[in-house]
């Protein structure tokens, strides 16, 4: 019997299928997630084509105008040249001839395909293929470590762009390379970038590097030569010849591995090629010797013609084999000693009695540090200051045979010391000269008065800051190697202030006179009475004093100076025809191992004016003065106050004098 709206109990397998359909997931349920993921996805993929679009033609939009590229950032090129007019170096922008490539070294266009781009010739102007490798390389080195950018795509950066690195740059800068590709032809490409290309030092275009690196026209490099200009695509001032020669040629190398590899030459060529071109880039290299003085005549110049803004040729006072015997002179000192004697660094500047210079060495290696010792850095001149002293002592009354006492002496709460830590007694004003003897220059400068000190100083050239303490006459006060030499010209010249320079002659591009030095001079800054004393009290110094080290076969004379504690050590000296200085020491201010004036500074100078003097005739120092100490004068006046009197008037003698070495 049954009954409307009851449940009829179903069969036992009934409910078993019932619930493996509850159980079982709904398959419209899958079928409406995977719709919904692909719907979604295409979404995004819309919107992305849409918003990349936009960017896109925002882009394309704020693309700068094609047929108006960016305007060279030119700066005026200066060729400086040595007296005997030899190139010494060029400084500014150089801009060679436009080549066709027709007319280029056949091995230069395939050196930078090879290198640069070698799909060059079948790419579009992007090479997806080449960004795809670069992306790599950079993702698992961690750093960026290759590119890739066309050849188009540099052209278009060189053309329209900034340097500045960014994505938008990237974005513009493959948008201008579809468009260049699009209206020039490959070879046009090409040759506008390898015209317009800058490739260190300077040098833009394949022309002007050819003429910066090897003096010559890009139509005649070589293979191992066009190889290198290849090379500097990459980091012109990291890979440049000029500044590190090993990574130079290593890179170079390369390019001629890439040119193999290209199938542009075979691998005996490159062998070849790179036995050929081992030799050039040293020769290159041997040319950064004048780089201290072409940087220091460059700054000189707007002084005379104003600002540079036109090619200029600068005629200098440099003698390149002078410069050649001071690199030698440096360099082997400190390759012999430097380690040993805790000693990094040396300067030399030579200048002929009328003040130009024809030698200067700013410090141990250009390429590592441009700062010109001889002309920037200031330092404590030590003992080789006290020629100044002494002068003023014989313009107020004194002379060389005057005697003096070396003993402890107090002026307030300074008290100096010898070099030898002993005193000899009674001694002459020629002999505290001779021997470097502190404190005979103390009491010669207080007899002389500080101020007339300074101000004969001053007056012979030494422009530094001078303060009125008893210590200037040890020469405790900081000059430069380019001040304290040229005041010792005068010595040299007969008495004639100088003003040391390094220009002669300035022309235009066209070959027109902006200047030319006419002969000048300070006039008169010594007395003629005082000439032969002085020449001889110094002379004395490389014959019996603390300069032995320096005598010359000619006549000479000269000073040795140390600061405190071995920071310094200078050697300044001369004969009629130059005048020289060889400082060293170390920029760090950290003290030798016992380096004093009479030792390294003085073994440079003796070989520099050596080499240097070859050739030139002997000539006497100004006054006629042998180069001996001379007996002391008959008329000497007492000096040293009563203790000196009182070992007068009982015959002292003066005792034994040091060995030299200050």
């Amino acid at each position: 019997m049954s009954f409307t709206g009851a449940r009829s109990k179903p069969s036992s397998a009934a409910g078993e299928a019932a619930r493996r359909v509850r159980k079982s997931p709904p398959r419209p349920r899958r079928r409406s997630f995977l719709f919904a993921a692909s719907k979604a996805f295409i979404l995004i993929c819309l919107w992305g084509v849409i918003l990349g679009g936009g960017v896109l033609a925002y882009f394309a939009l704020t693309l700068p105008d094609p047929e108006k590229p960016l305007p060279a950032r030119w700066k005026p090129s200066i060729a400086i040249l040595a007296a005997n007019g030899t190139k010494i170096a060029t400084t500014g922008d150089l801009y060679g001839r436009p080549l066709s490539l027709g007319e280029m070294s056949r091995t230069l266009p395939q050196a930078v395909i090879a290198t640069e781009d070698r799909r060059f010739y079948s790419n579009f102007g992007l090479d997806p293929l080449g960004i795809l490798r670069a992306a790599l390389a950079d993702l698992f080195a961690g750093r960026i470590v290759e590119g890739g950018s066309t050849i188009t795509q540099q052209l278009a950066k060189i053309l329209f762009l900034s340097p500045q690195r960014n994505l938008a740059r990237k974005i513009r800068e493959a948008l201008l390379a579809l468009w260049l590709d699009w209206h020039f032809s490959k070879n046009q490409i090409l040759e506008i970038y390898l015209n317009r290309v800058y490739l260190g030092d300077g040098a833009y275009g394949i022309d002007a590097a050819a003429h910066r690196y090897f003096g010559k026209s890009a139509k005649d490099l070589s293979l191992y030569e066009s190889a290198l200009i290849a090379g500097l695509l990459k980091a012109p001032a990291r890979y440049n010849p000029f500044r590190n020669r090993a990574l130079s040629a290593a890179r170079t190398r390369q390019v001629l591995a890439n040119m193999v590899s290209a199938s542009f030459i075979s691998a005996a060529e490159a062998r070849a090629a790179e036995r050929a071109g081992a030799g050039l880039v040293k020769g290159a290299r041997r040319q950064r010797g004048a780089r201290y003085f072409a940087d220091w005549v460059a700054d000189q110049i707007p002084g005379f013609i104003g600002p540079a803004d036109q090619d200029l040729t600068v005629t200098t006072t440099l003698d390149p084999r002078m410069q050649r015997e001071a690199e030698s002179a440096i360099a082997s000192i400190l390759a012999r000693f430097g380690a040993k004697d805790g000693v990094s660094e040396g300067a030399l500047l030579a200048l002929s009695p009328d003040g130009a210079i024809r030698a200067m060495i700013g410090g141990a290696d250009y390429d590592k540090s441009q700062f010109n010792r001889a002309t920037e850095a200031e330092r404590p001149p030590g003992s080789a200051f006290k020629p100044f002293v002494y002068l003023a002592g014989l313009e107020s009354g004194l002379s060389p045979g005057d005697d003096f006492f070396d003993q402890p002496i107090r002026i307030g709460n300074w008290s100096p010391r010898d070099y030898t830590r002993r005193y000899l007694g009674r001694v002459t004003m020629a002999q505290g000269l001779e021997q470097s003897i502190n404190t005979v220059s103390v009491e010669v400068a207080e007899k002389a008065g500080l101020g007339h000190v300074i101000a004969l100083a001053r007056r012979l050239g030494i422009d530094s800051r001078l303060p009125l303490h008893p210590s200037i006459a040890l020469g405790a006060d900081a000059v430069n190697l380019l001040e304290l030499t040229s005041a010792y010209a005068p010595f040299a010249n007969g008495g004639k202030g100088v003003v040391p320079y390094g220009i002669t002659e300035i022309r235009d591009g066209k070959g027109r006179i902006l200047f030319r030095r006419q002969g000048s001079s300070l006039g008169r800054v010594i007395a003629r009475p005082y000439l032969a004393p002085m020449n001889a009290m110094l002379g004395a110094v490389l014959t019996e004093g603390t300069g032995k080290r320096a005598r010359l076969p000619v006549p000479a004379a000269g000073k040795t100076g140390t600061s405190e504690k071995y920071r310094d050590a200078w050697f300044i000296g001369y004969t009629a025809d130059l005048v020289a200085g060889v400082w060293f020491g170390n920029d760090n201010d950290a003290p030798m191992k016992g380096v004093v004036g009479g030792s390294l500074p003085a073994a440079a100078w003796r070989r520099f004016m050596v080499a240097a003097s070859r050739g030139l005739p002997v000539l006497p120092l100004p006054g006629g003065a042998p180069s001996a100490t001379p007996e002391p004068s008959a008329a000497a006046r007492p000096a040293g106050g009563l203790l000196g009197g009182f070992l007068r008037l009982f015959g002292a003698a003066a005792p034994p004098l040091p060995a030299p070495g200050r």
